[in-house]
């Protein structure tokens, strides 16, 4: 029996494009990573969406846009520190909740976003 991704369980395109909907509003309101994200969002969004797309087992529509991820060395230039590692996973929280994921689904999104959103700490 064929495996499923992570992407598709979730709902595809649709569903990521929610997320992705869902998250940046909660991410501009947050009083320790807001202020690293432009006021015009749109293009981010853009990008998280191929990114998550991919991420996810989906489609790989970052790379092909943009070439390899390489997303530690993207972030390099933003002061990550824990706390704005926390703050990020905690709005990707309210995001996931808010779009009334399944709590397993949600609980394996945050996993698996753990580990990139640690890896990006410089400072």
């Amino acid at each position: 029996m064929e495996e499923k991704s992570i992407y598709e369980i979730i709902g595809g395109e649709s569903t990521v494009r929610k997320i992705v909907d869902t998250f940046y509003p909660i991410v501009q309101e947050n009083p320790v990573i807001g202020e690293l994200f432009p006021e015009d969002i749109m293009p981010v969004m853009e990008k998280q969406f191929l990114f998550l797309t991919q991420f996810f087992g989906g489609p790989p529509l970052y790379s092909e846009q943009y070439g390899h991820p390489m997303m530690r060395a993207r972030h390099l230039p933003f002061e990550i520190t824990r706390e704005r590692a926390d703050a990020w996973l905690s709005c990707m929280k309210k995001a996931l909740s808010k779009i009334e994921l399944d709590q397993q689904l949600q609980t394996i999104l945050l996993e698996r976003l753990s580990g990139p959103a640690y890896h990006f700490i410089n400072s």
